[in-house]
């Protein structure tokens, strides 16, 4: 059933404009009566269609689902900006594994260079890539995007979170394989984890000695050297698999 993050509601009806209502009506071709799912503020609805208007679809609440497709844990990556398309990738698929919020960052060795010019289109994409991958995944909330920021900005937003790992290639070719583990076996539900991954090159040594400064701790992603789009999903599923599969 198509699912639809919606931020009007009233009178236990939702009301649904823009480009949702376009979607609706245009592409999907749905009429009046017909049953769609709309959220707001994490929570979800069964609904049916009450009335398309012109500018509006109002869909009535028929029974509000119980339960949540959300990771127990609260994961946001901090990406290093890589090239291409490849941030894309991270944000589409790390929302349908349950990431709740991407950081990207420029890196030392981040090739591309953030243009402002060109960073309101760039971010809006970015987070109509979360919402549309929410809404295919049945999410109940829409993973917050940020705007890129630098490695300051980031250490002082680290602060929001129970625990802090960088994936280090160092870690893997050293043969550690505890870390990442063991932060997830001790977490609890409700808890936020904050992982941070280099660009392409990886991160620096005095990048990785600020994070270890700001309470960071460095892990490694097994023993094979993923690539900088790969590994977040590679943590997004474990922490699946821990917290929700052995539970």
């Amino acid at each position: 059933m198509q699912r639809y993050f919606v931020n009007q509601f009233k009178d236990n009806r939702f009301y649904i404009s823009g480009e949702d209502r376009h979607h609706i009506v245009n592409v999907m071709r749905m009429k009046q009566g017909d049953s769609l799912i709309c959220s707001i503020d994490g929570k979800s609805a069964r609904c049916l269609i009450e009335e398309i208007a012109d500018d509006l679809v109002i869909a009535s609440v028929v029974k509000w689902e119980e339960g949540t497709a959300e990771l127990p844990v609260r994961v946001a990556i901090a990406s290093g900006l890589p090239k291409g398309d490849k941030l894309e990738w991270v944000i589409q698929k790390g929302t349908e594994l349950g990431a709740v919020k991407f950081i990207p960052f420029a890196a030392g060795r981040s090739i591309v260079k953030w243009d402002q010019k060109k960073a309101g289109k760039k971010v809006e994409r970015w987070r109509k890539i979360a919402k549309e991958a929410a809404e295919q995944s049945h999410r109940s909330m829409i993973p917050e995007v940020s705007e890129p920021v630098n490695v300051k900005t980031l250490l002082k937003m680290s602060g929001d979170y129970d625990c802090k790992l960088v994936a280090y290639e160092e870690e893997a070719r050293a043969g550690e394989t505890s870390v990442f583990a063991k932060t997830l076996q001790n977490m609890g539900p409700g808890q936020s984890l904050l992982v941070v991954f280099g660009p392409e090159g990886g991160l620096t040594e005095d990048e990785i000695a600020l994070f270890r400064e700001h309470n960071f701790q460095t892990a490694s992603l097994g023993p094979r050297i993923l690539r900088t789009e790969t590994a977040p999903l590679y943590v997004l599923a474990a922490v699946s698999y821990q917290t929700e599969l052995l539970r």
